[in-house]
């Protein structure tokens, strides 16, 4: 398996990771409807999306740091349920 396949390995398993902790976060909120849970399934969302676009674009592009941006809104979900967490009590 070259490099460049098994980072496309990689980056699948990434993507199958993400969206089943998306999944299993939905689940929670389904469950319990703590707004947490829901933040968190919308993060871990964003997280497999960016895993799937980095899989999807060529590796020397010059455009690729935007896929970064995926990233940087998933984490804003994740401060953002934290601290509407720690607000609501």
């Amino acid at each position: 398996m070259s490099a460049s396949g098994f980072h496309q390995f990689l980056y699948g398993s990434l993507t199958m990771a993400g969206f089943v902790a998306a999944l299993m976060f939905a689940r929670f909120w389904r469950m319990t409807t703590d707004r947490l849970f829901f933040y968190f399934a919308l993060a871990f969302l964003m997280f497999a999306i960016n895993w799937m676009a980095f899989a999807a674009t060529d590796p020397a592009s010059e455009n690729r740091y935007y896929i970064f941006l995926l990233r940087l809104v998933a984490f804003g979900f994740i401060i953002f349920g934290i601290v509407a967490k720690n607000r609501q009590q």
